[in-house]
């Protein structure tokens, strides 16, 4: 995918998932199953992803180059890098430290909730197209907490897919809660 592909994929992913939990009641969106998350601490979840991404396209790039050196390959497909990040999670890897959203009071209201996702995104998207070339996002890696370091196509690539997870994972416990 081109930069502007990705940023329109951004831009969509982000559209569809704020449609649908704009949609859901807060005593379903606030309902926190068994050892899962709720659909506000996806959402939660989300804008932490997000913001911190964005750090990789806000520092200047030799700050990048120096904490993570230079991409030993090219950047993987949009399909492996998918393929990749399943694997890892049937291997048992799921969110860690600073990606764990804390548990959510619907005091916090899933308005603003989804709001700070939407803002989160936005930010992103601004991040990339301002300060990022094409061609630079195969040039430059971070670290990701899973799939290790991987070029800022890739964690392009990551965001639009780890989005629509989230989304099917909302759309599932809005399928438990009303079943």
């Amino acid at each position: 995918m081109s930069k502007e592909e990705i940023i329109k994929q951004l831009r969509d992913v982000t559209g569809e998932f704020i449609n649908y939990a704009s949609a859901i009641e807060a005593d379903t969106f606030f309902y926190q199953p068994k050892e899962k998350w709720s659909i506000g601490q996806n959402v939660n979840h989300l804008a932490i992803s997000a913001n911190n991404t964005r750090l990789a396209f806000l520092l200047p790039k030799f700050i990048i180059r120096l904490y993570t050196g230079k991409p030993n390959r090219g950047s993987r497909s949009y399909d492996e890098l998918v393929s990749r990040y399943k694997m890892k999670l049937q291997q048992g890897g799921k969110a860690s430290g600073r990606y764990i959203p804390k548990p959510i009071s619907p005091a916090t209201g899933n308005e603003n909730l989804i709001q700070a996702f939407a803002t989160s995104m936005d930010k992103l998207i601004n991040a990339i197209e301002k300060n990022t070339s094409d061609p630079q996002l195969d040039q430059y890696i971070a670290p990701h907490p899973l799939l290790g370091k991987i070029t800022l196509r890739e964690l392009c690539y990551f965001t639009i897919y780890h989005t629509f997870h989230h989304l099917a994972i909302i759309k599932q416990r809005l399928q438990e809660r009303t079943a």
